[in-house]
């Protein structure tokens, strides 16, 4: 079991295995259905499009499938949270649900408004959960869907744009691919850490 967790959450091996395929079932995955949350959108969108720059994806393919995978994902997400509406917070957290990234979402939300469908799409965890609650709390749909759009092609273009670049510009660079990657985790993960601490230390 383990071993099958650390393939999923291996962006070049997902890549190498599943092709874009994988890119699209993943990032559709992540982007809205409850069990997506581990996955590794921002560091797989980034080694796609690495990799296309060798040649070996095509990037418009790559950012298209990408697009398409984050706009779909967040709209499904939006729809079950809906459906289902507050039933969802009295749910038991399990291996495949995580309550308190359900939490954090909210707050999330209850903060920035419908800001947050475009900000969560760069930050782990929240990312996933942002559409169903913005379904919960019945987020005017076509206010939804504008935000779904913007968020969705900043992030499905701007990360394997990020890649591709710097792939171009520094030869080998992925023979450094894995401490890139744990770096873009890294700073993916800051903000959600930092609000976290910050909202310990104001509340002592």
């Amino acid at each position: 079991m383990i071993e099958q967790l650390k393939f999923l959450i291996d962006p070049i091996r997902i890549i190498e295995t599943f092709g874009y395929a994988g890119l699209f079932i993943i990032i559709f995955s992540e982007s809205g259905l409850l069990f997506g949350f581990f996955f590794p959108g921002d560091s797989l969108l980034f080694t796609a499009g690495l990799i296309a720059s060798k040649g070996i994806l095509s990037l418009p393919i790559v950012v298209a499938l990408s697009f398409i995978a984050a706009v779909a994902g967040d709209n499904v997400g939006y729809s079950f949270g809906k459906k289902v509406g507050p039933k969802i917070f009295n749910k038991e957290k399990s291996l495949l649900f995580d309550k308190e990234h359900l939490i954090k979402a909210e707050k999330f939300y209850e903060k920035h408004g419908s800001k947050t469908i475009v900000l969560a799409r760069f930050m782990p965890f929240i990312r996933t959960f942002a559409p169903i609650v913005a379904g919960v709390g019945n987020m005017n749909y076509r206010t939804f869907f504008t935000y779904n759009l913007l968020g969705g092609l900043l992030w499905a273009a701007g990360m394997p744009l990020a890649g591709y670049f710097l792939g171009r510009v520094i030869p080998d660079v992925d023979k450094y691919l894995l401490p890139i990657i744990g770096i873009i985790i890294v700073l993916s993960v800051a903000p959600t850490i930092t609000h976290l601490i910050r909202e310990r230390l104001l509340s002592r």
